[in-house]
Parts: C-alpha cells; sequence; structure tokens
C-alpha cells in the first residue's frame, strides 16, 4: 500500500512554497536530521519549532543516514519517516535530500530561520551548512534539548530487550 503524503515536496515544490511563505508575511523556519523512530525529543523539538513560523523539514535520505550514522541505520526508511513528520500539523513540508549535507537545499529555500535542537552549537553545524545560512540571511536558532531521549539509545534500548 502506498502512503500519500501531501506534504512530501520536490525541491523545487519547496522552493515556490518558500516564495508563498515570503508573500504572506510569515517566517519560513527549516531544520534538518533523519527522525528515524521518532520519540518525544523529535516531537518536542518539532512543536517549539513550528511555533516560529511555518516549519520545512529537510529529512535525511537513507543512503545519507548510513553514511552518517553506519549501515544499520536508518531503522525506518525515508518515505515512511517523511509519512510520520507528515502527520505532524506543525510540519508544513518535507523534502529529502540525498548528500551528507544540505547546502545546495539551504541556498535554495533561503529559511528566514534555521534551528537546530539545543544538544547542537554554532561549532558542531557543519562549515559548509553555517556558511549557506550566511550567505542566505537565515538566523539560527537552538531551541531546547528534552533530555533523555536519543534515536541511538532507544535502538540500543529495543536491541537489549530483545525487539531487533
Amino acid at each position: 500500500m502506498k502512503l500519500e503524503n501531501p506534504k512530501l515536496l520536490s525541491l523545487a515544490q519547496a522552493a515556490r512554497a518558500r516564495a508563498r511563505v515570503r508573500r504572506s508575511g510569515r517566517k519560513f523556519v527549516l531544520t534538518n536530521g533523519a527522525f528515524d523512530l521518532l520519540h518525544p525529543g523529535h516531537l518536542y523539538y518539532l512543536e517549539k519549532a513550528a511555533r516560529l513560523g511555518e516549519l520545512f523539514v529537510a529529512l535525511n535520505s537513507d543512503r545519507s543516514v548510513r553514511s552518517l550514522k553506519g549501515p544499520g541505520r536508518p531503522v525506518l526508511g525515508e518515505r515512511h519517516r517523511a509519512y510520520a513528520l507528515g502527520q505532524l500539523a506543525g510540519v508544513k513540508g518535507i523534502v529529502i535530500f540525498r548528500t551528507k549535507r544540505l547546502d545546495r537545499e539551504i541556498r535554495r529555500l533561503k529559511p528566514d530561520i534555521y534551528v537546530k535542537a539545543g544538544d547542537y552549537t554554532v561549532g558542531r553545524l557543519d562549515p559548509g551548512e553555517r556558511e549557506a545560512l550566511r550567505q542566505v540571511g537565515a538566523k539560527i536558532r537552538f531551541l531546547p534539548f528534552l533530555a533523555g531521549f536519543s534515536t541511538t539509545r532507544l535502538i540500543a534500548r529495543i536491541r537489549k530487550a530483545g525487539g531487533v
């Protein structure tokens, strides 16, 4: 069965949506990540990010997640992860990116605000992404981090319980 996800957009569609957000006077907010196995930490963070404006998520492709996190990841494929994100009212659009970094997507979407969870710092951002954000004039915001939740730790707990 094919899961319908009207929030899953191509980069060109997301750029058109970005233009509509700009014309409406709202802020275009961008975040990114693997979002493998959505947990309360993700949900808390995404809800806070959505309060800043129209939230779009750049989702790492399966290949991108494997290159960053190893051969056992992601647990869920990119279409399933995008579907889960698409069920959240605060998420207005999702773009799957296929590279390790999203410099190109940042330059194309020109977010007003780029958000990451509070476990990040400016120094931990990829230098190429940081430069792209500077070039487009995006404000970088670090949102509160809900401690105690990590996909990597969740997977380890599931394995220890004998579930995987």
